[in-house]
């Protein structure tokens, strides 16, 4: 179905223009672990169980996925801080008719990712332990987004965090219940605020986080035609972060109206050595700052699929890694998702 309108966030998916490409898929026996898709059933755009199936089964060997929070169901009723959980409640279902093997292979939704206000402190913790009740022994830890701009034009409507959301002694008196129980921490904000980000996990460096969509590089509104000049910075962030052990990185999620790229404004979706030229110097930086056993490919559907096919995708993820060696390019598709969200395959 059609995504979005003229004030969303996101580029509209055209299956009918995604299915202008059809590519041979490469190495389909590599076993891949998607950490990062979203399902939902809004007005214009419904992602659901069976349209996460026509996509990995599109041809890549998806093992297992993990499904990260994007404000699915929550709770009609009931105190405003537990609302959240009823994104767990409704994936967890999803996941149990994965698990039944009657759809497939795939262990979809295997890993839990959702939401809950880290500002409310110690209060934050029967939020937390209700969301582990609910996964069914999936749930994995939460994403309290940050992302904030003074360029309104690059910010989601659906999310209003404050600026310095990560430095707020309110979050971070939160964010300290999460190691306790076990629980990471998926960071979204944009690239000039990844020092924050690398000040929290200074902080406390017993807790888990994964940086999402390679720190987000804007490249839209006061950003736009600025790629060069603003990559050394992004990338001498980016490098910094990854001192920390503590520290993981989703690559990929960089096919968002927000990263500049014109890929759907042309006749033909692109080829994935168009996507892999792109995204060359980010993934590159990125696994050479990290390491491989700290990075993992991400596919960020249904957002990033406004921009190009899940096939594709995924083609372009095994041709920007064609030097590395089979472990390394192990723990990219499959080892470090695998790990980080304790999944087994």
């Amino acid at each position: 179905m059609s995504a979005t309108t003229a004030h969303s966030p996101y580029l509209a998916v055209r299956q009918e223009w995604l299915d202008r490409r059809k590519e041979a898929i490469l190495e389909p026996d590599l076993p891949i672990v998607d950490p990062h898709h979203h399902l939902w059933d809004r007005p214009n755009w419904r992602y659901m169980l069976d349209d996460l199936l026509a996509d990995t089964n599109s041809g890549h060997n998806i093992v297992a996925t993990v499904f990260i929070q994007c404000r699915s169901m929550h709770r009609a009723h009931g105190p405003e801080e537990m609302k959240p959980v009823g994104e767990t409640e409704f994936v967890n279902g999803a996941a149990a008719m994965s698990a039944s093997g009657g759809y497939g292979k795939t262990k979809l939704c295997a890993g839990i990712v959702g939401t809950a206000d880290l500002r409310l402190g110690a209060a934050v913790e029967p939020v937390l332990e209700a969301h582990i009740r609910a996964g069914g022994g999936r749930f994995r830890g939460i994403r309290h987004i940050s992302a904030w701009d003074a360029d309104q034009t690059v910010m989601n409507p659906g999310y209003a965090p404050p600026p310095g959301l990560l430095g707020l002694p309110a979050f971070r008196d939160g964010f300290s219940r999460l190691a306790p129980l076990g629980l990471s921490f998926d960071a979204w904000l944009y690239h000039p605020q990844i020092d924050e980000l690398t000040a929290l996990a200074q902080a406390f460096p017993g807790t888990r986080i994964v940086l999402n969509h390679v720190g987000g590089p804007l490249a839209i509104g006061a950003y736009a035609g600025k790629r060069a000049e603003i990559f050394p910075a992004w990338a001498a962030s980016i490098r910094k972060l990854a001192r920390l052990e503590n520290v993981h990185v989703k690559l990929g999620g960089i096919g968002m109206r927000i990263n500049g790229y014109d890929f759907h404004e042309k006749a033909d979706p692109p080829s994935s050595e168009t996507l892999a030229a792109a995204w060359k110097p980010y993934i590159e930086t990125c696994i050479e700052a990290f390491g491989p056993a700290r990075c993992m490919f991400e596919s960020n559907f249904p957002v990033d699929k406004g921009s190009y096919s899940y096939a594709a995708y995924w083609n372009a993820c095994k041709l920007l890694t064609k030097g590395a060696g089979a472990a390394e390019r192990a723990d990219l598709f499959c080892g470090t998702a695998a790990r980080f969200y304790r999944i087994e395959v």
